[in-house]
């Protein structure tokens, strides 16, 4: 083979090694259900509790999504779970209670309700017997939050005033997913469970939190050259990794600085920073601005990547910076959050998580 082929070969093996990483992988031929979850035991940690339980749940999830169980997708799905929740169905959060109490009165002071009133409505006796107030400072896990603000908002006329169908628990589960990601999800795909109540009732369950969690984690099509984009994704939201690219893109080719938080259009309304530095560029892309506007819209679908906006910019960006612009980047969010004590970002825990994917890998291969 000549030198300049042998270089080609080689480059394309690499490329595509490095994509297999990053999507969910094909199931290699002979692997059985049984062999699938002895894996996933010698992967967790030897002091979980209940290996058997968690190998049994996490296969039927991956079996239910219809991916393939892959060491490189377990080992995802692993690293995630290591990270939220160290393998505990509901984690417990330290001094819930008092963070939730805050909420509470940062809300009634958002309704200029009286302290005085908030605390009457807290010594109420709850369905359990025991009061709001009781329930909320023995609260340990969000499990137990989301069902007293359920019983609170239902029996209490405060309640419903200050959280109305906002239930401030967004996440929970051994994957910490998101609850209204699982409500949608659900939505759209059936759910292979007898429902307990409710989808958020299912989300802090092990086997509901690892069946929406690799929903969220791998149940899209992305491809990207790492693992680690979707787990910037699993922070960010689907797309979010290639969404930055694109910004980055955007603020080569017009000059206009922007932060790379993935985030194309503004759901809020009005027109987000990364639309209006688009329409600078409007006439060099031959585009108008509904044309601009309805493919920024695709920003959280895997038709963007498709659109002659993007890749229009990409080709305006490329010739601007005279070299290839990367087509993923680690999305620059700060993460907020009542439970986040330090300055964390996407980024942060997307390469902690990575970490955690590539030992587990080395542990599969040794």
């Amino acid at each position: 083979m000549p030198p300049t082929a042998r270089a080609a070969f080689v480059a394309l093996v690499a490329l595509a090694i490095l994509a297999g990483c990053a999507r969910p992988q094909a199931q290699p031929p002979g692997r059985r259900p049984d062999e699938v979850r002895a894996q996933i035991v010698r992967l967790l940690p030897p002091d979980t509790a209940d290996r058997n339980g968690w190998a049994t749940d996490m296969y039927a999830a991956f079996a239910a999504l219809d991916l393939p169980p892959t060491t490189g997708n377990l080992c995802a799905a692993l690293a995630v779970t290591a990270q939220e929740s160290g393998y505990r169905a509901d984690p417990a959060v330290p001094g819930l209670g008092r963070i939730a109490r805050a909420e509470i009165d940062r809300r009634a002071a958002q309704h200029h309700v009286p302290q005085f009133l908030v605390r009457a409505a807290l010594a109420l006796k709850s369905p359990d017997g025991r009061s709001y107030g009781e329930r909320l400072a023995a609260a340990r896990t969000e499990s137990d939050l989301s069902r007293l603000y359920e019983d609170f908002v239902g029996m209490v006329p405060l309640g419903r005033q200050l959280f109305g169908d906002d239930n401030p628990v967004h996440t929970g589960g051994p994957m910490q997913v998101g609850v209204a990601f699982a409500e949608a999800y659900a939505k759209d795909h059936p759910y292979p469970y007898p429902v307990d109540g409710s989808i958020r009732h299912e989300v802090f369950s092990r086997r509901g939190g690892l069946y929406f969690g690799i929903a969220h984690l791998l149940g899209y099509p992305a491809d990207y050259p790492q693992m680690l984009y979707r787990f910037a994704d699993y922070n960010a939201g689907w797309y979010a990794s290639r969404n930055a690219a694109f910004q980055n893109a955007v603020s080569v080719a017009s000059g206009v600085p922007l932060d790379l938080d993935g985030d194309l259009v503004r759901y809020a309304g009005g027109t987000g920073a990364t639309e209006r530095a688009v329409r600078t560029l409007a006439r060099r892309l031959d585009l108008d601005e509904d044309d601009i506007h309805d493919a920024l819209e695709l920003g959280e679908r895997p038709d963007f990547a498709g659109t002659e906006l993007y890749r229009r910019v990409f080709a305006l960006a490329e010739r601007t910076a005279r070299k290839r612009l990367p087509r993923a980047l680690l999305p620059r969010i700060r993460l907020e959050s009542p439970k986040i004590t330090r300055k964390l970002t996407t980024a942060w825990f997307a390469r902690r998580v990575d970490g955690r994917y590539q030992r587990c890998l080395a542990q599969a291969r040794g």
